[in-house]
């Protein structure tokens, strides 16, 4: 272990592979969902989407936990800790035979990897703060959205080599790897002079500052649509590109292929962000995402005439992701710029109401899959609107 701090690059580098753990969780199950489904709920198919939102529940649930954790015990233990968590989980998971004792693994799954993801928003924090915080987000996400790119093409082929059970052998492959280089190679950013003891009282007391705070609480409500657009879509756009449209052998590399496109949304954050302001791009993006849904519910309620409906819901997807890629990373920054002092607990709550409310918001939309991508359109028109029309309120520190 080194107390040497890391170049920047590596940093960046590091940051965005232990965060990416959550995404490889998420996408490399992707092309499994129809064998799980035939496996584990081969009566109603559509349950097998919960195989991705028990773990995002997961997730959010633990986020409430591992940022306080952080400020009192030090990023790098809580997100060990996690790890091993995370490990655990997949062991489960990979011997499952029934769809509920894989839903509590993936639960399980998603707790720990609440480690990972939060404590490495705080540990940004303890290092960088503002529109140079957006910017290393920024570049965290670019490398961050190459695994999304990969993964389903990587869990493509080891189900077709060795059966859905072994993706979760390969989930903890990769947490192993990213946890050694964390623990041999980052150090601890949070002083023991800074840590903050663990409080029933203090806890409160700094979530109620967090949630009395406009722009934090705004930013969270925000996240909450954003992320709930996101995960309505990754719940069944597996389902879209098979049942829909045809291209279930394929579903992989459209789906990498969006990941690489939306991959340039963090270059363009990185170069915007500082000369043209987070909220400005923020709202851009919500304009554009309302603009295009629009779109794609006019061709599908007019029948996809010409053929346009699988081009126009490969493009709104593509936007949906690009748009996340320009927004997440700024409020993000925008809703911690205020809360350095608790940036553990600020990253938990942020995390943690923005996942839950996504989930509650997502599952009904995705279960309501008809065989068309109609509900996920409509469903995301609504909350970019929403979006939008709260993303006019935030002000910046300092503005009346």
């Amino acid at each position: 272990m080194t107390t040497k701090p890391l170049g920047q690059g590596e940093f960046i580098a590091l940051m965005a592979m232990v965060a990416a753990t959550v995404a490889f969780s998420i996408d490399a199950m992707l092309p499994a969902l129809p064998q799980m489904g035939q496996a584990l709920t081969p009566g109603d198919l559509n349950r097998a989407q919960l195989i991705i939102t028990s773990f995002v529940l997961g997730m959010g649930v633990g986020t409430l936990f591992t940022g306080p954790l952080s400020d009192a015990y030090g990023r790098k233990s809580v997100m060990i800790g996690g790890a091993v968590v995370y490990v655990i989980a997949c062991v489960v998971a990979w011997q499952a035979q029934t769809l509920e004792v894989m839903l509590a693994a993936r639960l399980v799954q998603g707790l720990g990897a609440a480690g990972p993801r939060v404590v490495s928003m705080a540990l940004i924090r303890d290092l960088y703060a503002g529109p140079e915080m957006a910017r290393i987000l920024s570049f965290v996400m670019i490398v961050f959205a190459l695994v999304p790119a990969l993964a389903p093409t990587i869990g493509y082929y080891i189900v077709a080599a060795f059966g859905w059970p072994a993706i979760f052998v390969a989930f903890m492959i990769f947490t192993v790897l990213t946890t050694v280089w964390l623990l041999i190679r980052q150090p601890e950013t949070l002083t023991e002079e800074n840590r903050r003891p663990l409080s029933v009282a203090a806890l409160w007391r700094a979530t109620v500052e967090m949630f009395s705070h406009p722009t934090a609480r705004l930013s969270i409500l925000i996240q909450t649509l954003t992320f709930g657009m996101l995960f309505s879509i990754l719940s069944a756009t597996q389902q879209v590109f098979d049942v829909t449209y045809g291209q279930g052998d394929v579903f992989h590399l459209w789906f990498g292929g969006i990941a690489i496109v939306a991959a340039s949304s963090g270059f363009l954050n990185a170069r915007l962000v500082v000369r043209l302001g987070m909220r400005a791009i923020i709202k851009a993006m919500y304009t554009a995402q309302i603009a295009i849904t629009l779109l794609l519910i006019i061709i599908l309620a007019a029948g996809s005439p010409w053929g346009l409906g699988f081009p126009a819901y490969v493009l709104w997807v593509t936007a949906n992701f690009f748009q996340a890629g320009l927004t997440i990373g700024n409020l993000n920054a925008l809703g911690m710029e205020e809360m350095g002092h608790i940036a553990g607990l600020a990253a938990s709550v942020i995390a943690a109401v923005a996942t839950i409310g996504a989930v509650i918001l997502a599952v009904p939309i995705a279960l309501q899959f008809d065989g068309t991508p109609m509900p996920m359109a409509i469903g995301t028109l609504m909350m970019a609107s929403v979006a939008l029309w709260l993303t006019t309120m935030i002000k910046r520190p300092g503005e009346a």
